[in-house]
């Protein structure tokens, strides 16, 4: 049910901070909010240990789904009401990879791009199926963070212009866990961008 793609990190990687893990998180659903709207899949990986993935796709709760949705990712809602796994138990395997993944004494926090979409769907199912959220309120926006880093308006933090200057012009493929690796790449990159104009 699961499946996972190696990741190809283009820098080497650190420990970015001895006290916080940074999940990349990406996320397919069936429309633009939760409880109408399904969860299809989940993405992640560790930002700095990209090759700790996570990826499952799950039953639809409902049949509603909007056409633009299925456009960007391409998920079948019949497929996944016969072969996803149902709610509880995704979320449960997340919940469990989430903790095998953060060592003691550190808490994960939820990087996305876009994130307050995904976190939205994300918090919603994890309250919903098993009555709390591990991640907490710790969650940090990529585009919010390019938009203080370099300094430019909202609507120059899209991938047209994010691509270009992280991912070499590759753009997101709306498939969740290459997702969630490439916006690892983007995120590390600018961390370490921002963490240099520190030192100089």
């Amino acid at each position: 049910m699961n499946q996972f793609w190696p990741a190809q990190p283009q820098i080497e990687m650190t420990n970015l901070t001895p006290n916080e893990t940074y999940i990349s998180v990406d996320v397919e659903t069936s429309g633009p909010y939760p409880g109408t709207y399904s969860l299809l899949a989940i993405g992640a990986c560790v930002v700095d240990d990209p090759d700790k993935t996570f990826y499952v796709e799950l039953k639809p709760v409902s049949g509603h789904a909007t056409e633009e949705a299925t456009a960007i990712h391409g998920l079948s809602m019949s497929e996944l009401a016969e072969r996803g796994l149902e709610p509880a138990e995704a979320m449960n395997l997340f919940k469990d990879w989430l903790a095998a993944q953060t060592p003691t004494g550190q808490r994960p926090i939820f990087i996305g791009f876009n994130a307050p979409f995904d976190w939205m769907f994300v918090i919603y199912y994890f309250h919903y199926f098993l009555g709390y959220n591990p991640f907490g309120h710790a969650a940090v926006d990529i585009k919010s963070f390019y938009m203080g880093l370099a300094g430019v308006s909202w609507a120059e933090t899209t991938m047209r212009y994010v691509s270009p200057r992280y991912l070499n012009h590759q753009h997101l493929t709306h498939q969740a866990l290459r997702d969630a690796l490439d916006q690892a790449d983007v995120f590390y990159k600018m961390l370490t961008e921002a963490r240099n104009k520190d030192k100089r």
